[in-house]
């Protein structure tokens, strides 16, 4: 779809804000966080344009961050797979070799019989987090002639960048996902994989040795193994100058691997409004992240989730006053406060400009949008609505 997306794109000045609310949704029904949040300023949006909702993936696929979000920005997730390494990577401005295999790593807790306690340590603050990854460097700084390059993102989170010749990434994660298992092996999937499997356990057990004594951060799981892929970049394809205002690694690093101006910003969702108003006038689409909403979701909490959602709505007033030809308000997935996780539901989606049209939705929440105009549509097919939306497509064919 995106090359034919990319075959009718024209360039203009109209504006495009895409607000990704990582999360938002929930099992539908009443009670969800984004039903029970005041939310006026959404609801005007909602009532002044046209809703629906998105499947990232495909009906019943749970997807994760990275094919979600490449799939709101018109690529194919499945076409263009990319690990959560690389994007990890990039997202603390680590400078990535043709060579060079990145992982995501996780701190956690384990037991003494091994059994994962807490996948996140506890959320440990960024500070401890900058503390153990420069014991680990100081202690692992190459296994088997491959070059080691640790570097912390934020609380819980680091990435592993392993530097050498002949490496693989087809390499089972050790991630399980979930409390109360023990991590898995990192088994190669192919037989050309199996140095690469030998030295990541190496690394594994060299980090348990590590950390044995530290509390509650005393094990690492590793997952997205990923080289760096090729992909064309979002100015290239859609003639638009892209911008990216988001305050995790992960949505930095696909920012950047997609072309976008990745834009300074503080950690309030205020602070990136205010960056969206200083930087408004220099370019025609901003990626707004919001994380937020997606931690709750995976603590299970109903009501900073929507507390979270409320303080969006709130901050939503610069946004209105900017007037951008075409806003889109939406997720990159769902996260059920019931499931702490990720999940195959659909997502809300609200699209605001003059061409957009109406429907009969009031509220911007998963049971309305059910009921929107746009109806149940594929995320692959909003970029194509946003630059028609900004009149940035011509006709297609005679």
């Amino acid at each position: 779809m995106y090359q034919l997306i990319s075959s009718l794109a024209i360039r203009n000045d109209s504006k495009i804000v895409l607000i990704v609310m990582d999360g938002l949704g929930d099992i539908p029904g009443e009670s969800t966080p984004l039903a029970l949040a005041h939310t006026p300023n959404l609801d005007i949006l909602a009532a002044q344009g046209i809703t629906g909702l998105t499947d990232s993936v495909s009906p019943g696929i749970t997807p994760g961050s990275g094919p979600s979000h490449l799939a709101l920005f018109g690529y194919d997730p499945i076409e263009f797979e990319i690990g959560r390494g690389v994007l990890e990577a990039l997202g603390i401005d680590m400078e990535l070799k043709e060579e060079d295999l990145a992982a995501r790593a996780n701190f956690a807790t384990i037991s003494p019989s091994g059994e994962i306690i807490d996948r996140r340590a506890g959320r440990i603050p960024t500070s401890t987090c900058i503390e153990l990854t420069q014991l680990l460097q100081k202690e692992i700084p190459s296994i088997d002639g491959v070059e080691l390059i640790i570097r912390p993102g934020k609380e819980h989170r680091f990435c592993v960048v392993f530097r050498g010749e002949g490496l693989s990434d087809r390499i089972a994660e050790t991630d399980p996902q979930k409390d109360g298992y023990k991590p898995k092996e990192p088994e190669p999937l192919v037989s050309e994989a199996e140095r690469t499997s030998k030295i990541v356990k190496n690394f594994v057990n060299s980090v348990r040795k590590v950390l044995k004594e530290k509390k509650p951060a005393n094990f690492a799981l590793l997952r997205g193994f990923a080289k760096s892929p090729q992909i064309p970049s979002l100015g290239s394809l859609y003639g638009i100058r892209p911008a990216a205002i988001a305050t995790y690694p992960m949505y930095r690093g696909i920012a950047k691997l997609l072309g976008m101006d990745v834009l300074k910003t503080g950690e309030s969702v205020m602070d990136e409004f205010e960056t969206l108003e200083r930087n408004f006038r220099e370019y025609d689409f901003f990626y707004f992240h919001v994380k937020g909403t997606d931690k709750a979701g995976e603590d299970g909490d109903c009501e900073r989730k929507k507390k979270l959602i409320e303080e969006v709505d709130r901050a939503m007033t610069t946004l209105r006053e900017l007037n951008p030809e075409c806003v889109v308000v939406t997720a990159d997935h769902s996260t059920p406060c019931k499931l702490k996780s990720h999940s195959w539901h659909p997502n809300p989606i609200l699209i605001h400009s003059p061409y957009a049209g109406v429907d009969d939705v009031k509220r911007f929440t998963e049971r309305d949008c059910a009921r929107g105009g746009l109806g149940r549509i594929p995320a692959t097919t909003v970029m194509g609505l946003m630059l028609a939306n900004t009149l940035k497509l011509k006709k297609f064919g005679a």
